[in-house]
């Protein structure tokens, strides 16, 4: 029977920190903010797609890396990178959902003009992928966005409060109003918790 050893390497230059990419990054290593993008895009992804339309992912996605790029200079080295690349993506998803207020906004009046032609507008938007997904829906942005940062992206309760600006209390009690509100929905879609 052979032996196979599997050589694991301590070099930090084969897997360097956050902190090292980023410091690399304002030199001007565009490489580094590849490897920046790589480790930490799955989850700005996955937390937009709780917090955003889906169809415009991709363009979140891009937005929040293309804004941590710009204030890359800016950013202080005694926070983790990761949780300031959330406040980034938080931020992009707020002013999406307030420019995607003013859009809908602006065709209600265009609909109530016009209702016909805006009829498949309303059909579009009752179809939801799944059933999560429709139970965050019904939360208000400040609870949708503790419950997906803290019970989806599985972040602990003083990062999100560090995210998003706000005292750990009131990330505890914001969780705790929606995690009721989505056991609330699930009940009523049927589902026994």
């Amino acid at each position: 029977m052979a032996v196979v050893t599997i050589a694991v390497s301590t070099n930090p230059l084969d897997n360097p920190s956050d902190r090292d990419l980023v410091q690399r990054c304002v030199g001007g290593d565009t490489a580094s903010f590849r490897l920046l993008y790589q480790r930490h895009q799955q989850r700005v992804r996955s937390t937009l797609f709780q917090l955003c339309d889906s169809s415009t992912l991709d363009d979140l996605v891009q937005e929040v890396f293309l804004r941590a790029w710009k204030g890359l200079p800016k950013f202080k080295q005694t926070a983790q990178f990761s949780t300031w690349l959330y406040r980034i993506a938080w931020n992009v998803a707020y002013d999406y959902r307030q420019a995607a207020a003013q859009n809908r906004s602006r065709l209600q009046v265009i609909k109530n003009e016009t209702p016909a032609h805006y009829q498949a507008l309303d059909l579009a938007q009752l179809h939801y992928q799944d059933l999560v997904q429709r139970g965050l829906e019904q939360l208000s942005f400040d609870h949708r966005t503790v419950l997906v940062l803290h019970d989806l992206e599985e972040l602990p309760q003083k990062e999100v409060a560090e995210i998003l600006g706000i005292p750990t209390g009131t990330v505890k009690s914001r969780l705790f109003h929606a995690r009721a509100a989505m056991r609330q929905f699930l009940q009523q879609q049927g589902v026994q918790l």
